[in-house]
């Protein structure tokens, strides 16, 4: 199946995010490499560069980096499901949920065993609420609870539904300290330092995140992702995956030539018993957009071209 053409500096990257970066940092690198830069009045010029899915700074592992039109394809690659590394240190909790914290309590773990531990997973299983914690993205009153928690703030969260379809317990240890690890196949806006505190708390010992990294998001993984460290232009040029290629955890159809117009037309054609969104090529395979059906019409959602 083939694709648009793209522009030298337009796709989709997908970086392995070192350790002690924002996803900003990494939107500002490749910002600059693509020659993305302030303009007149606050107007960048140059492509836009956008990130789907936050980590946060001591995490690291898959951020997918969208350039050009493809920032369009943001909201959908960034609700693609999630697969987390993680390791939880038991006994010990902070007041962040992870080793950057102040610790707020110590116990005794050494007596948890990896039965212990698989008995209680099964609670987190499934679709469940978390509160974010403190230190996250989320606005509360026009203000990012992070900024609120820097000046010492803790507010009331509200819990927020999240899916977590696997929990898969790879190891555990007692050196230097009680810990577990963990890969975790979740929804986006899952909180895993979240999903660790809870994990301790319900062993009646506590814990918290002590490293954490993401593996895959949606069919994007550690295999196809290019360390940002040496990373130059034409290394990017030839990283970059033209939009289709990012949207492959989508359902696909193929459309008519005649459908295709009308959509990008702004016209809804006859709906084709669609049940989610669904990326819609065209006969020669080439990317039309993303649609569903309403009703008995066929809606866009995106168009690319």
């Amino acid at each position: 199946m083939t694709d648009l053409a793209i522009d030298p500096n337009e796709g989709v990257i997908v970086i392995d995010k070192p350790a002690g970066m924002t996803s900003h940092d990494v939107v500002g690198k490749i910002r600059r490499l693509v020659g993305s830069r302030p303009g007149r009045k606050g107007k960048r010029q140059g492509p836009k560069v956008g990130h789907a899915g936050t980590l946060d700074p001591a995490a690291t592992g898959v951020l997918v980096v969208c350039i050009g039109r493809a920032t369009r394809l943001v909201p959908w690659l960034q609700a693609a499901t999630k697969t987390y590394e993680a390791t939880v240190r038991l006994g010990r909790t902070t007041d962040t949920l992870d080793d950057d914290g102040v610790e707020t309590s110590t116990t005794d773990a050494s007596h948890v065993t990896t039965d212990d531990v698989q008995g209680v997973l099964g609670q987190f299983i499934g679709d469940i609420e978390q509160i974010p914690p403190m230190v996250s993205a989320i606005r509360v009153d026009g203000e990012r609870l992070h900024e609120k928690a820097r000046r010492g703030e803790v507010v009331e969260r509200n819990p927020r539904p999240v899916t977590i379809q696997s929990i898969t317990i790879d190891g555990m240890g007692y050196e230097p300290y009680p810990h577990v690890a963990l890969t975790v196949v979740c929804s986006a806006g899952t909180y895993i330092r979240t999903l660790a505190d809870d994990i301790g708390q319900a062993l009646g010992v506590g814990g918290h995140l002590t490293a954490l990294r993401r593996t895959a998001s949606g069919q994007s993984t550690l295999a196809e992702a290019v360390p940002l460290e040496g990373l130059d232009e034409a290394g990017l040029r030839a990283a970059l995956q033209p939009p289709l290629t990012a949207l492959s955890f989508l359902p696909t159809v193929t459309i008519t030539s005649a459908m295709a117009e009308q959509l990008r037309n702004g016209q809804r054609p006859v709906a084709l018993g669609l049940s989610t969104d669904t990326v819609a090529v065209d006969p020669d395979g080439y990317l039309v957009g993303i649609v569903h059906d309403v009703g008995n019409q066929l809606v866009s959602k995106l168009i690319m071209h």
